[in-house]
Order: structure tokens, then sequence, then C-alpha cells
């Protein structure tokens, strides 16, 4: 698989399927732990769920100076490694639930996140920009021409697109387990206190205790009936203010159990990549320098600045494209968690363990690494089909007929969801009739089937593309470019919580649907313009 690709390939590719471990567990429970820790809205929470995927983002242009400035990447993506380290070990720390004081607890919280956003910010971009630096090299350009000649337009054979998309497969190696061991850990947590899982019991419980005149007969029905069929004694519950707090404080613990996992997570990472670091490309010893007066300088920059210019505009162009991607796709850890946790019918995917069970809505975030572990090789095989006729695309189309595919995910759960009661309608349904229109979990299946395949023609590509047309001394900002990108993306994210509250489903995933195809019209609109720039 890693056949005529760099040496160091696997080991960066290993080093981040760690640390993307550690982050997919919390991702995948992020959202419902703000929610269930702090009693918060969705609308709320995606405010902060907003902020903070967007702050890893645009801390990685940060992170892309410090590297460019230095030219030290190693030292800089292992800083990272031991800031989000840190920033897990805060979140982990078990605080009581209901919180005595929320502006302490949910600060602490977030000084967490913030932490951890500033050390993916040095360590995410600029790995990347570490593996697009592998096939600069000219002994790995030298190796490849001895081994397959020069192609019809007399340049080495071209495997940076098959490179990243290997190392993105390998990132989603981590994705997969990681929902799993969220759910695990949190509902082990459960079971060891007497308690089973029950997606709307922490809403319910909140709601309770701040002021129970405030429910409806309905809200305080389903209350009753969940609070007892999670009791695995058998139980009737007769103190709803005592259950209230007592499985709050036990759900909310389990997650920060989770969280413990992601330290770990980010320790193996770190064992990997520090007893690898000498296969990477070491730009802090190796930069070109000449003397000159007793002065050691940096080699000039050979690029005219008419090309720097093209190049970046060229970039920034397509920053601008993924952007809606990123808005439309991050949903997956937001509004589409919600949309299962509302929606979906969670009991038949219930995996009793003995010890514990999987049973959650963020079971549903391990579905897209596994179609990228499953689709990716099928996807560079298609690829490599085309490439073979002469008819492979190029990149920055590639890029444009995933917007497409992406708009065509929306698309997809719009249709679903049009015979739907909206978010507001479920806090007059009863229990029983709220079960009774659920969704089978085959259609989050393949929703994300989807988005997946759009997902793949974008993000490695998306990474190639920059770490082919960026100008050799940008690479780590121009990377960090890409990800600020997906930052303002990412800015957007708490739109999708306000329309899945406020507006009818179908109306909610429409707005995505267009988003991604006005967006793709754009980018096949710049094709060849960009194609040019390319070369």
């Amino acid at each position: 698989m890693f056949k005529s690709h760099p040496k160091g390939l696997l080991s960066a590719a290993l080093a981040n399927m760690g640390e993307r471990f550690g982050f997919y567990i919390m991702m995948a429970i992020l959202t419902l732990f703000i929610s269930a820790k702090f009693g918060l809205s969705e609308t709320t929470t995606g405010y902060i769920y907003s902020a903070f995927y967007a702050s890893i983002y645009v801390l990685a242009l940060v992170g892309g100076l410090i590297a460019d400035r230095t030219r030290n990447y190693k030292r800089t993506i292992l800083w990272g490694l031991i800031l989000m380290a840190v920033g897990y070990f805060i979140i982990a720390i078990p605080t009581p639930t209901p919180v005595p004081s929320l502006p302490l607890y949910l600060g602490l919280t977030c000084a967490g996140l913030l932490v951890i956003a500033f050390g993916n910010g040095l360590f995410k971009g600029n790995l990347q920009a570490l593996v697009g630096q592998m096939y600069d090299k000219q002994e790995y350009k030298d190796y490849i021409i001895a081994k397959y000649g020069l192609d019809s337009n007399g340049k080495p054979k071209d495997m940076r697109d098959a490179g990243f998309q290997l190392f993105y497969m390998f990132i989603n190696i981590g994705g997969f387990f990681a929902p799993f061991i969220a759910i695990a850990v949190r509902n082990w947590w459960l079971k060891h206190n007497g308690f089973d899982y029950n997606a709307q019991l922490p809403e319910l419980c909140h709601k309770f205790l701040a002021n129970p005149g405030a429910m409806n007969t309905e809200q305080m029905a389903s209350l009753q009936t969940y609070s007892s069929e999670v009791m695995l004694n058998g139980n009737t519950v007769s103190d709803l203010t005592a259950f209230s707090n007592q499985y709050l404080d036990v759900f909310n613990k389990g997650f920060h159990f989770a969280f413990f996992a992601t330290i770990f997570a980010i320790l193996i990472s770190l064992v990997i990549y520090v007893t690898n670091k000498n296969k990477f490309p070491d730009t802090a010893a190796n930069k070109a320098t000449k003397e000159n007066g007793g002065k050691v300088e940096k080699a000039e920059i050979t690029m005219a600045a008419t090309e720097i210019k093209q190049r970046i505009y060229a970039l920034f162009a397509v920053f601008g494209v993924v952007i809606f991607f990123w808005f439309s796709f991050h949903q997956n850890g937001y509004s589409l968690t919600y949309f299962a946790r509302d929606y979906i019918n969670l009991d038949v995917i219930n995996f009793d363990l003995g010890f514990t069970s999987i049973k959650g809505a963020e079971i549903f975030q391990s579905v897209n690494p596994f179609f990228v572990v499953v689709l990716t090789p099928v996807i560079m095989w298609f690829f490599g089909s085309l490439k073979k006729k002469g008819k492979e695309p190029s990149t920055p189309r590639k890029i444009g007929i995933g917007m497409g595919i992406a708009a065509f995910a929306y698309i997809f759960m719009l249709t679903v969801s049009m015979a739907l009661p909206d978010k507001s309608t479920l806090a007059t349904m009863s229990a029983a009739n709220m079960d009774a229109m659920k969704l089978t979990p085959w259609v989050m299946v393949g929703m994300y089937f989807i988005l997946t395949c759009a997902e793949l023609f974008i993000s490695p590509l998306g990474l190639s593309f920059v770490s082919k047309v960026a100008p050799p001394h940008l690479q780590g900002l121009m990377q960090g470019a890409w990800l600020a990108a997906t930052a303002v993306g990412n800015l957007l994210l708490f739109i999708g919580g306000i329309l899945y509250t406020s507006v009818p489903l179908w109306t909610c995933w429409m707005v995505f649907a267009i988003a991604c195809g006005l967006s793709m019209l754009a980018m096949l609109s710049m094709v060849k313009w960009l194609e040019r720039v390319a070369k």
C-alpha cells in the first residue's frame, strides 16, 4: 500500500492516527456532553461548539506561521501533542453535575478546549506540511524517476494525491474506533451505578430541576416513564428530584472518564512520533543558507513574484469554496447528532457486552470514518484506472464534483425528513408517539455514506492541492490557511442548530444542499484557471 511512497509517510500516518483517535473520542461526545453537563440548549451548545471547532483551524494558521518562521516543524508538532494532552486532562477531571457554579465549571471546560485547540493548531497543519515536504525532497524525486522514468510532460510520476489519500485513510482508522470507546466508557459507568442509557433523560432532568412547573404533562410523563425504565434493579422512581440529580451526575462522570481515553491515545501518538522523527524532513537542519561577508542568510526564493501571487490567489479561491463544505460536513457532530438522538430508533443498535453496552447517538460518528477506510482504496483504484486511460479529472475538478455529492447528501436528508415533526413539536408528544415516529438507523448510514464520498473528493485532495501549489517558503502558512478556511466554515456551524430548532427539518437540510450546490458551480467555473496554476 505504501510502496513507492516516502519512507516517513507510514510513521506520520500512524502518529496522526493516534492523535485523531483521541480527538474523535472527544468530538463524538462533545455536543451531547455540553448539553447534558450544563443543561444548555442545542442552540447555546452550538455557539460553544462552533467557536471551539473554528479555533482549532484558526490556530492552525498560527501554528503554520510559527513553523515557517522557525523552520522547525518537528518541534512545533511535538509541542502540539503535549498541549493537547494537557487540554484533555483539564476537561477529563470529574466535576459534579448539576454544576454548583455554571460560569466556573463551564469556563474550566472552555479553557481546556482552548488548550486543545492551540495544541491542535501546532500539530495538524504542520504534520500535513511535513508530509508534503517528503514528496518535494530531491532524493525521493530521483528515486521515482529511476523507478518509473518521466511522464509525457517530462516530469516524475505524481504520487502526492495517492499519498495524502493514504494519510487521510489512517486518520479515519482511529476515528472509526473512537466513538465506540466513548460510548462504552460512558455506558459502563452508568451500568456500574445501576442505570441504563437513555438519550432523552439528561434534558428532561435538567428541565425538572430548573423548574418543574414549566414542564408540560407530556414531558412529566416521559420523565417518569424513562426514569423507571433505566433502573436496572427494576424499581419505580418515586423521588424525581433525587433521581435527576443522581442520573445527571453519573451520566456526566461517564463522559469525563471517556475523556481520559483521549489522553492515552495522545501518549501513543507521542511515542510513535518521537521514535520515528528521524524519518521526517528536517527543514531546521537542512534549510539552504549561504555565506556573505561573515553573515548567514536564507537562500533566495527563485520563484517569480507574479507566479507566487497567482498561486496564492488560486489557493484562496479554493479556500473560499470549501468553507461551505465544512459548514455542511461538520454538522455531523452537531445538528446531525441531535437528529440521530431525537429521530432515530437507537434501541435496535444496542450491543450488550456484559460489563457495558454500545448504545447512543454517538455511535453514528463511527460510520463516516468506517466508510473513509473502506472507500479510500476503491476511489484510489478508480482514479488510477482513469489515469491510465488519460481521463483522470484534475484535483480542482474532483473538488467540484465532491461539492455536488455533498449537496446530494442533504437532498437525501431533506427527502427522509419531509414527514417528520419539527423539534419544537417533540415537546408536546408522548413517549409512545415519539418512539413510533422514529426512523431506522440506516437513514444515518446512508447519509454518511454519501457525505463520505464527497469528503474523499475534497479533503485529502485539497491537502494535496495546497501542498502542490503553495510556494515553497509558505508551505506551513498555506496549510494553516486551508485549515483557517475550515475554521470559517466551522464558525458558521451554530446556524445548523438555529435551523434545527426553529424551522421544519426539511428546510434545515435544504439550506445545506443549496450551499453545497452553489459551491460546486463556483468551483467548476474556476477549474481551467486552477489547472493552469497547478501546472
